[in-house]
């Protein structure tokens, strides 16, 4: 029996040599005085990585070697203080005596649990060695739930991976997302004050800030493997494309819920929120809790729990981009966005249709927002230049086009209808956007309007018209629109106007305008809502027949030479 003892002793040792011929050697930062704290965060169930979270280890490597090697690393560092000890050693001091009620009561002093379980860990370290099978820690963190024991590794990384090209999305760097149970904010807490009296009595100078988060350390260990996975992408902090990860933990749910009751002001339900327990609102109440009141309604240290955690379906969400341009609209029957009346269509298709539709599936994008500076009725020509417009690709797989295939997406476009055309087509920035909307009220719009009088007329009649300089007018809301625009009286300018007479009873009017102007109101009045009106300036019946946009003032986006 002995012999067979010493050969698996040997078995181990030349394991363990080999490991470290194979593995870099990554030296623990740890000091003589992280040793008691070691001792007490193991015996609480802490895995090897949050240990090394809370003594405020900040040196990645330390996280990403293997957790059984850091596992033993620190078994054999707290083991030298441990056995240096005589047996009959006298227990801790006065104050370990008094936090013992919240560890472990007064027959089983802390120091004597942490040695136990040391050896107890140790004899399963080496029990796992003589076995041939990977170590691992035997239990669930009791603050962690696993995720930096068993979701840090290789295998999650190309899971992850896998997840990503699924998808099939264009990317040239990602950012990791993760999302944590809220309860790990009160378990970590709940460790801290375990803790806290040991790193008093050593003078240490840490605070809870100065604890390594869990969304931090697991970003450190998976980003490099996700990154290899992936081909060597980079995985940097802010990207357009973000893969996300969400962890939950059923068993430990409701130890969050004794804050409520404790600090009720911090949990405000909402219509989005499926619970009251988000991350933010326990956090805000851990922070405003006393260390008394939390002590009397939750264990310290926390129950270790009996499951791990469920990582769900990793998603994946590139964030949104822009195309913009300008559009001719040809057509006195094509509505600018579509046009539903009681739910049913009116009109077959619309100028947005039209423009989004190949743009969108270009970009593979799973939806878009269109905006454009102002919008022509349904009768109405866009001519000139052409009215800016611009298209948010929600989610798209595709991110970029160069600009050959802009203007292959541009000619795509115009050769699919004659309704509609095109130009300087190409992508801007979020930030470029608010360039179409800025100074709504200060832009100009020129019109030609054909307009219809009631009495015959001559080219005399008008003169005056070329001479009328920035009239005000005074618009109140037009009936046509009043049932999706509030009720006011609003001012705009007609800066100039001129006329071109065509015969008795028709005339081109031509108008530059502030922009917001209603043209059909001015010209017919609108039973008198808006004053002054072509009406009275005429001092007959006037009605617009046709209307062209000839121009819309707004320099944006550049143009593109053709």
């Amino acid at each position: 029996m002995l012999v067979v003892r010493l050969v698996l002793s040997l078995q181990v040792n030349i394991l363990s040599f080999l490991r470290a011929l194979l593995l870099p050697a990554v030296m623990l930062p740890l000091k003589e005085k992280d040793k008691p704290i070691i001792r007490k965060l193991l015996a609480a169930g802490c895995c090897a990585r949050c240990v090394l979270r809370f003594c405020c280890v900040t040196d990645q490597a330390a996280y990403q070697q293997p957790q059984q090697e850091t596992l033993r690393e620190l078994q054999a560092f707290v083991e030298d203080a441990a056995n240096s000890k005589a047996p009959d050693s006298p227990p801790p001091n006065s104050t370990d005596k008094q936090e013992s009620h919240d560890v472990t009561g007064p027959e089983d002093p802390p120091s004597k649990k942490a040695k136990l379980n040391l050896n107890e860990s140790a004899a399963q370290t080496d029990a796992a060695a003589d076995d041939g099978v990977e170590l691992k820690d035997l239990h669930v963190c009791v603050v962690c739930f696993g995720i930096l024991q068993d979701f840090c590794d290789t295998l999650q990384a190309a899971k992850i991976a896998e997840a990503v090209k699924v998808q099939d999305y264009e990317f040239s760097s990602l950012t990791l997302s993760v999302s944590l149970p809220a309860q790990l904010c009160v378990r970590q807490h709940s460790c801290w004050l375990h803790m806290k009296n040991e790193i008093r009595q050593k003078g240490m100078l840490l605070d809870k800030s100065d604890v390594v988060q869990v969304k931090e350390a697991f970003k450190w260990i998976i980003q490099g493997l996700v990154a290899r996975e992936l081909g060597g992408v980079a995985v940097v902090t802010k990207s357009m494309f973000e893969v996300s990860m969400e962890f939950t933990h059923t068993e430990t749910e409701s130890d969050c819920h004794f804050l409520q009751a404790t600090c009720p002001d911090c949990f405000t339900a909402t219509k989005n929120k499926q619970s009251v327990f988000t991350r933010m609102s326990v956090v805000k109440a851990v922070e405003k809790i006393s260390d008394a009141t939390f002590l009397r309604h939750y264990p310290c240290p926390p129950k270790p729990p009996t499951s791990r955690c469920i990582c769900q379906d990793v998603q994946c969400l590139h964030m949104s981009v822009f195309v913009a341009g300008r559009y001719n609209k040809f057509c006195r029957s094509l509505p600018q966005t579509p046009w539903l009346i009681d739910g049913e269509r009116r009109m077959e298709s619309s100028v947005e249709e039209l423009i989004a539709v190949p743009i969108v599936s270009a970009f593979r994008a799973d939806g878009f927002n269109f905006s454009s500076s102002g919008r022509e009725d349904v009768d109405v020509r866009t001519l000139g230049n052409g009215r800016p417009f611009a298209l948010e690709l929600l989610n798209p797989h595709r991110s970029r086009l160069s600009k050959e295939e802009m203007k292959l997406l541009q000619e795509t476009i115009n050769t699919s209808s004659d309704k509609i055309r095109v130009r300087d087509l190409q992508m801007v920035s979020r930030e470029a956007m608010s360039r179409m909307k800025e100074g709504e009220e200060e832009k100009t719009k020129s019109y030609t309007a054909l307009v219809w009088t009631q009495r015959p007329i001559q080219k005399e009649d008008l003169s005056f018209i070329d001479d009328i300089k920035d009239l005000t007018l005074d618009q109140k809301t037009p009936l046509r629109v009043l049932h999706r625009r509030a009720l006011a009286i609003r001012q705009r300018v007609i800066h100039n106007m001129n006329a071109r007479f065509l015969d008795s009873h028709h005339f081109y009017l031509g108008l530059k305008t502030q922009a917001g102007t209603y043209i059909k109101e001015f010209v017919h009045g609108d039973f008198g809502r808006t004053k002054p009106n072509l009406c009275q300036l005429l001092k007959t019946d006037t009605d617009i027949v046709e209307l062209d946009v000839e121009s819309v003032d707004v320099d944006w986006p550049p143009a593109i030479p053709e």
